[in-house]
């Protein structure tokens, strides 16, 4: 069953009953609107907030809420992602939902943009330590792009719409175009955690160099899209370029999984501590990371780039 036939938002106050479990749930906006479903920011009893996604078909919903039922169950030291699986009848239109945490934060390339590119390393390591543990239960999230990884306070990261999420072997269900190593020649789209770290490295380009890197697929013919074409973006880029051994290992598959990855970046940026209040926004402990990069040269001695 469909939720309706035109897949038209909802307008705000609608209210929805489960026909099953019997909790009420109020829409209060739209947060996002894609192929399969809308989420919109909702409220129940007590002015408690969720995120309620409604999908276009109740089979293909359902198989994303098991994927995040399954995390739930294999990460129990976090608190649970889904909170409620239903259908409700709106204005006589059967409407298959279920509801999540909600997540506050916002697209990880407006975050750089606003807090500044010092944040990349926390912000990549966090991302990369989610992603261990998703990898870890067995699954690859697909469709890594900035819409898909909000950050919080204080770089805090949480990967949202499991639509693409898809069981290890099988064919990546869904992604996007620019972060998919298909598209660059880079291997096949079959869900492996190698998938998952090439679409990382291409968020970072996008993030940091987004302007040449789409001019670079309007320029480039498909049998010419190649890695290395990403390499020279990374290479010449003084923001990325302190990445460039991570940034190629990804984009050429060479890790051999996720918890490998994360540590190399770990590694790589020096992270020693998070952030722990709003003073800190430009924490001490970054410096030598992207916005602070050394540059070495034969003729002079090393200096930090600050920020």
């Amino acid at each position: 069953m469909t939720t309706s036939s035109d897949k038209q938002p909802f307008p705000k106050g609608t209210v929805m009953r489960g026909k099953w479990n019997g909790k009420l749930y109020r829409l209060e906006r739209l947060l996002g609107l894609g192929s399969n479903g809308q989420v919109y920011l909702a409220t129940s009893g007590h002015r408690t907030t969720f995120a309620v996604k409604i999908g276009h078909e109740a089979a293909e919903l359902q198989g994303e809420a098991n994927i995040l039922a399954s995390l739930d169950h294999s990460q129990k030291n976090r608190p649970p992602f889904l909170l409620d699986v239903d259908d409700a009848i709106v204005n006589g239109t059967n409407v298959p939902f279920y509801v999540m945490r909600y997540v506050p934060g916002i697209p990880v390339k407006a975050y750089l943009r606003q807090n500044g590119s010092h944040w990349l390393g926390v912000v990549g390591y966090r991302l990369l330590e989610r992603l261990t543990l998703l990898h870890e239960a067995g699954w690859v999230f697909g469709d890594i792009k900035s819409d898909n990884v909000l950050i919080g306070e204080y770089g805090r990261v949480e990967l949202v719409d499991f639509g693409g999420a898809s069981a290890i072997g099988r064919s990546v269900r869904q992604f996007t175009e620019i972060y998919d190593r298909g598209y660059w020649s880079a291997g096949s789209r079959t869900a492996d955690p190698a998938y998952d770290h090439f679409a990382v490295a291409l968020l970072w380009l996008h993030a940091l160099d987004g302007k040449r890197l789409i001019q670079l697929t309007k320029t480039l013919l498909p049998q010419n899209r190649h890695p290395r074409e990403l390499m020279r973006l990374v290479q010449s880029n003084p923001l990325l370029k302190p990445l460039e051994v991570w940034m190629e290992k990804a984009l050429a598959g060479k890790f051999e999984t996720t918890r490998e990855a994360s540590g190399e970046w770990r590694s790589l940026v020096r992270i020693s501590q998070a952030p722990k209040s709003p003073s800190d926004r430009i924490p001490g402990w970054m410096a030598g990371m992207l916005g602070a990069a050394i540059v070495l040269s034969v003729t002079v001695a090393a200096v930090w780039l600050l920020q």
